[in-house]
């Protein structure tokens, strides 16, 4: 046990050797300059690719159909890999708090027996103490685990906006499911009528067989038709089969009855329209993007390991002390004059490591160089979905109005094959292939629309989709 009267001195020591601590040898952090246009290739007046900042709106604005909005809130509260997401955000909370916790000294209550014999005469001597210990606490004088506390902040925050990038996706993919299975029945629909049309061709066909009015030829001509057109019903009710599978998966459940009995009849055109989305300026992606904030806290992360690779060249300072009472007897621990406490403070310089640091710090180096080029590369991959979108918004609806017109036209050509049919005057194979163009032309106008809803989704998605912003979070 050291003197009492000792401890002034001892107390300035361990305060200077606080106020010491906080040296930061991590790089200063600036943000590297967008790798893409100022503007989209895209954009004009009509996609809204405005100069003034445009927020984009939480999804609970922007999808309008209630059983949507049911069935993302379902998603939401039940889809596993959003559970995994929101778990992963928790445990990087607890390894923060766990480097936090590193920089402060951890105290327990230590006790201690001992028996042993005396130097010189051989008697055996007792030793018994108790107290508050402090075990190698390291002041972190050249900030090496203030680095290592930053890093597993921003791991934090990117976890955090990781989360925020699952949902917004997460949301996207229940969207698209749902427009899907609006498209699925208005096809099966579709099929059906068609299915319906084609087998009472060939009923009137075989009529006319029989009365030797038609050929077996156009007879089997109208039934391979049919056998197609059951082959097409088949394929898609598999399809609607695999899309409302893939449409629970999301949900973490199974479709909720009352809304799959609404999906009968159910017809795209009839579906909500979705607000209109100014797409705003490529910059405004930095903070819309849940997943380029997720990047750039990467990128803060990976500059934060290098303060700590360049501390471990200097040296590592620790604290081992200990406060209480100790006595050569168990009884006379707690007397008056048996009380004190220890102090012992360490120093490990590195001298020779087989160039262990300089490769860590090599490795921290280039770990950061793989964060900026991961963060441009999102920020690419950013500008590029949101290109993507408003070049498809600018021509699927030229798309979908040509291909509704091909499809009115289809229908007026079947009808005149049909009437010159009647009376002789053109083959059936001409009949036929109109009934197989209308039939086409009919899916190429469903198909289309969906791409053109789904592009509507993409677009929301690309721009941020509405997520939450930033956390903020105290790094003390």
């Amino acid at each position: 046990m050291i003197d009492p009267r000792s401890t002034p001195l001892a107390l300035t020591a361990a305060a200077a050797a606080l106020l010491l601590a906080g040296c930061s040898f991590i790089p200063t952090y600036e943000r590297p300059a967008a790798p893409v246009p100022a503007t989209y290739a895209a954009a004009s007046s009509a996609t809204g690719a405005t100069q003034a900042t445009a927020d984009t709106a939480p999804w609970q604005d922007y999808f309008a159909d209630p059983r949507l909005r049911q069935l993302i809130e379902t998603a939401l509260a039940n889809n596993r890999d959003l559970r995994v997401a929101m778990l992963n955000v928790e445990q990087a909370r607890a390894t923060y708090q766990v480097r936090r916790a590193d920089q402060y000294p951890g105290v327990g209550l230590a006790a201690n027996a001992s028996r042993a014999p005396a130097s010189g005469s051989g008697n055996l001597t007792n030793s018994f103490s108790v107290g508050l210990a402090v075990s190698a606490w390291e002041i972190d004088f050249f900030g090496r685990l203030a680095s290592l506390k930053e890093q597993a902040l921003a791991q934090y925050l990117a976890t955090e906006e990781g989360r925020n990038a699952a949902q917004v996706s997460l949301v996207a993919a229940v969207a698209n499911g749902w427009l899907a299975l609006l498209a699925d029945e208005e096809l099966l629909d579709l099929s059906r009528q068609t299915l319906a049309s084609r087998e009472e061709s060939v009923r009137l066909t075989k009529m006319r067989l029989d009365a030797g009015v038609a050929s077996e030829l156009d007879f089997r001509q109208a039934e391979s038709l049919t056998q197609a057109a059951r082959a097409t019903l088949a394929q898609q009710q598999r399809q609607r089969a695999l899309d409302e599978n893939a449409l629970a998966l999301l949900l973490g459940q199974a479709l909720p009855g009352e809304v799959s009995a609404s999906l009968a009849g159910s017809r795209l055109v009839n579906a909500p329209a979705m607000a209109p989305l100014p797409a705003g300026l490529p910059s405004e992606l930095l903070i819309r993007r849940p997943d380029i904030r997720q990047a750039e806290q990467q990128l803060i992360g990976a500059n934060a390991n290098i303060g700590a690779a360049r501390a471990a060249f200097f040296p590592r300072i620790s604290l081992t002390a200990q406060a209480g009472t100790a006595s050569g007897e168990l009884s006379g621990l707690f007397k008056n004059g048996s009380w004190g406490f220890t102090i012992a403070p360490s120093l490990l310089l590195p001298i020779f490591d087989a160039g262990r640091n300089q490769a860590n710090l090599e490795s921290a180096q280039a770990s950061r160089s793989i964060a900026v080029a991961q963060y441009e590369k999102a920020i690419q991959t950013a500008f590029r979905e949101v290109s993507d979108a408003l070049a498809g918004q600018a021509t699927l609806g030229e798309q979908s109005l040509a291909q509704q017109r091909q499809a009115e036209a289809e229908s007026a050509r079947l009808q005149l094959a049909d009437l010159r049919y009647r009376n002789g005057v053109a083959s059936y194979l001409d009949l036929l292939d109109a009934q197989r163009s209308l039939f086409t032309a009919q899916q190429a106008v469903v198909q289309v629309r969906l791409a053109q809803l789904q592009n509507q989704v993409a677009l929301y998605k690309a721009l941020g989709g509405g997520a939450p912003a930033p956390a903020q979070v105290s790094s003390s």
